[in-house]
Order: structure tokens, then sequence, then C-alpha cells
């Protein structure tokens, strides 16, 4: 805001006298310093909000440099003039508005009035309006000032600061206000949830603190924030957390916004805002139906494959073929002979390959009691395996491949007969196998089981299955 002139800003009123020395009354009044009026007049100017100043006459005092881009009137057209009638408010205004104004000099505190003002090119501005009383040295009323600025702009700071504190509080996004070295300062409660912390613990502690991988995306992100400006879109970022319960692995869709000081000439970075939202849920689901539809996808061209296959043997290869894909490294058919299975087609052990039959098979396999396999068979069902420490000694005492880590065994039934057992492996790189994944492999087992009998009842030189076998016979 700014003073009108520089001798007026150490009086509230033109007609007021100037005083010297308390200690000499009648002596001549004491000048000012120079630069006192000018400071004034500076932070006058600098104010955001319009000013005025009224003395105990009413007459106007103060005009700054806001007071004036608002109503377009200078300070030394405002200064001086009696009121806001006849000038910058309608005559049928004038009375109101000066009785409300100048009542704020004997009530407590500050009044907060809406206008209608008047502009000097004739135009009208609604501005709110918080007025107070100034006392003089010997405490009565002097004067009163008023701070004003246009209704439209007060509502949007409004909203903006209504907006802020929701995000803060009631947020149904994550928002987190990180400084220039990535240390948060503001967590809002949903933030605050989703990793698994209290708003003010995680108040200037690193993030990796919190967040055991993916933190180093997640700095990347707002590294890149700070020296280029916000991405165009969001960003989906993986993140495993340390929480009291363990690690969580989460989905967390984010977008980020450079924060920079309104203060500065030059745009001054205060850090990052991240907001985000948890998606964990919907992504695993996505995938999932993805991986499905990858899945029988595959059987069907399975099927049409086997359907031109001569050779039933062939066709239940095909099968398997088909089904490794994005499952499992290793799949192994064994058929039952009499109370034995015999090993009579697998995946290559040492490379990745297609499933063939097994060169010299017809050798029972040695399973030992509780194997897997025989598990599946005992059950006529699917069997879940995993190995964990010694692992690939592990996989050799079950006859499996040195590499496998995770097995899945599956009875191969047609014609209520059980034919013997479909086995798929998993090596180190991938998780263990699930329902869901159970339930493919049975679907792969049915159509594999129905393409051997084919091949039995043609003549074909695969074992014929036995009767239903007890548990312990088999092996």
């Amino acid at each position: 805001m700014s003073a009108s002139r520089s001798e007026t800003t150490n009086a509230l009123g033109p007609d007021e006298p100037d005083r010297g020395h308390d200690d000499d009354p009648g002596g001549p009044p004491v000048p000012e310093p120079e630069h006192g009026g000018d400071l004034l007049a500076a932070l006058l100017d600098g104010m955001d909000a319009a000013l005025c100043a009224f003395d105990a006459g009413g007459a106007v005092t103060h005009w700054n440099r806001e007071a004036e881009r608002i109503l377009g009137w200078s300070a030394e057209e405002a200064v001086g003039r009696q009121g806001f009638a006849g000038w910058a408010v309608r005559a049928a205004d004038a009375g109101e508005v000066e009785g409300r104004l100048m009542a704020a000099m004997d009530a407590p505190g500050r009044q907060v009035h809406e206008f209608a003002l008047l502009k000097k090119d004739g135009g009208r501005v609604l501005v709110r309006m918080q007025s107070a009383g100034v006392r003089g040295a010997d405490g009565k009323p002097a004067g009163v000032y008023c701070a004003f600025s246009e209704v439209h702009a007060q509502i949007d700071l409004e909203r903006s600061i209504a907006l802020s504190e929701a995000l803060f509080e009631d947020g149904s996004w994550g928002v987190v206000l990180v400084d220039v070295d990535l240390r948060p300062t503001v967590v809002n409660a949903y933030a605050a949830r989703a990793l698994g912390t209290g708003r003010v613990t995680l108040l200037g502690r690193p993030l990796a603190e919190l967040i055991v991988q993916g933190v180093e995306e997640l700095e990347g992100a707002l590294h890149h924030v700070l020296a280029e400006g916000a991405p165009d879109s969001p960003a989906e970022l993986w993140v495993t957390l340390r929480t009291a319960e363990g690690e969580r692995r989460r989905c967390w869709r984010s977008g980020f916004l450079r924060l920079a000081s309104p203060l500065a000439e030059e745009p001054v970075p205060l850090g990052v805002a991240w907001l985000f939202q948890d998606v964990t849920d919907a992504k695993l689901a996505e995938q999932e139906a993805d991986r499905l539809r990858f899945r029988w996808n595959q059987l069907y061209r399975a099927a049409r494959t086997a359907a031109e296959c001569e050779d039933p043997s062939e066709a239940a290869m095909a099968y398997l073929d088909f089904a490794l894909a994005g499952f499992a490294e290793h799949a192994l058919v064994d058929v039952a002979a009499g109370e034995r299975l015999v090993r009579t087609a697998a995946s290559p052990a040492s490379a990745p390959g297609p499933v063939a039959p097994v060169s010299g098979g017809g050798i029972p396999v040695r399973y030992a009691p509780g194997h897997p396999a025989l598990q599946a068979v005992d059950r006529i069902g699917s069997v879940r395996a995993s190995g964990g420490a010694g692992a690939q000694s592990w996989a050799r005492e079950r006859q499996w491949p040195a590499d496998a880590r995770h097995a899945l065994c599956t009875v191969l039934r047609s014609r209520g007969r059980t034919l013997g057992v479909l086995t798929f492996l998993r090596g180190p790189g991938r998780p263990a196998f699930e329902r869901p994944d159970a339930t493919f492999a049975e679907s792969v087992a049915v159509r594999v089981a129905a393409a051997l009998d084919l091949a039995a009842a043609l003549g074909q030189p695969h074992p014929a299955p036995s009767p239903e076998p007890s548990g312990g016979g088999w092996g």
C-alpha cells in the first residue's frame, strides 16, 4: 500500500497539528527523519491488499497503489476527500457506507463488510473490506483504517485455503509435500495410512526409511520435477513398504507438482507436492485378467494345433508346449504302469525347449514316499510344493531339474481312471504356484490325459492305465 504523500504518514488527518517534544509542548515541531515517511510509503505500496485510512472527521489520509489499481483513483486524487461520497460510492449508498466504516472507531476488533464501490471509469466493483479503529496517544478514537480487496479475489483465496485444508485432512488422495532435500514436510491422513506411519512421525525423515524397494524411482521422479517441472501424466510406481506386519508391495498412481514461492521475483523452488492413490488391488486384478486371457488363449491355440496332429501323443506334447509359455520352466509326464510311475515325456532339464518323449523311456521313476507326485495320485487332485533352504538338494531328492524351486503336480484322469501325473516346475526367478495356477494346470491335464488315453486306445506304445492303486503302492 502507498501513502498519499510523505508528509501525511506521520498524521491521521491533514488538519491535525504537528506535535513537538513532550517535554517542550510549546516548542516548534520536531521534523521527522526523511527516511521515515519514505519507509512507510514503501511498506504501504508493497502490500497486496488495498488500504485506505480516514481521520476522526472522515477525511481520507492514506491511499496505496493497490487501492489505485482496483478503483483507478490515484493517491493525489483520493487523499483529502471527505469520505467516499460522490466519487467512490454512489450518493444513495454513501451515508450507509460511511456510517458503517466510521462505526469501527468505537467497536472492538475488526469489522468485515462488503460494499459496491465506484471505479474512476464509472464501473462498479464489489469489495470485501476489513476496518478497525485507530486510537491516538491519549487513547481516544483518532480514525479508521480499511483494507479491502475484490470479492472474487478473496473468494479465490478462500477456495485455495479450503482446498489445501481438505487435501491435508480428508482427501481421497495421499498428499506429501517434500522439501528440496526430498524430506517430507507435510503428510495428510491418507498418505500416513498408505505409508503405515503417523503424520508427524514421517516429517523430516528420508523416504528410504519406509520404502524398501522402489525408493530410487520415486526419488528420481522428485528430482526430475524439481529440475524440469511436473510430468504431463500420472506415473504408476511399484514400491515395497517396511511395516510392523512385514513388507508389503503396493502400486501408487502418482502425480507431481513443483512448488515455487509466490513472493520471489524469480521462481524459487520450495519442494514438490506428491499426490498419489493406492491402486494395488485394481492393478493386481488387471494383471490377473491379462494372465487368464493369455493362458486361455494359449489353450485355444494348443487345441487348434492338437486337432491337426495325427498322433495323439504328439497332440499331448503340443498342449504342454503352449501351456509352458509364461507359466513354468519345466513339464514332466509320468504315466502309470502297474503300481509305478514311468517318465514318458519331459522338457529339457538344462535349457528351455519343447516337451518331447524321453529317450529310452519305460524305466520307472523311484519316487520316495510322500513325493508330491504320489500325493497327487492319492488325492486325485493337485499338490503344490516349494523348496526352502538347500533348494538344489530338495529338487535332486525329488528327481527334478536342479533349478526347480516350486512344483505343481496334478493327476492325469480320463474315463474315470488315473493315467499318471503331470508336473510343472518353476525356477528361482518365479513366485510359488497359487490356487489359480492349479486351476489352469488341471485344465491342461484334462486335455493331455484325453490325448494319452486316445494314444493308448489306438495301441501306441504307452503303458496302459492300471486300476486305482493304494497310496503306498506308487513310487
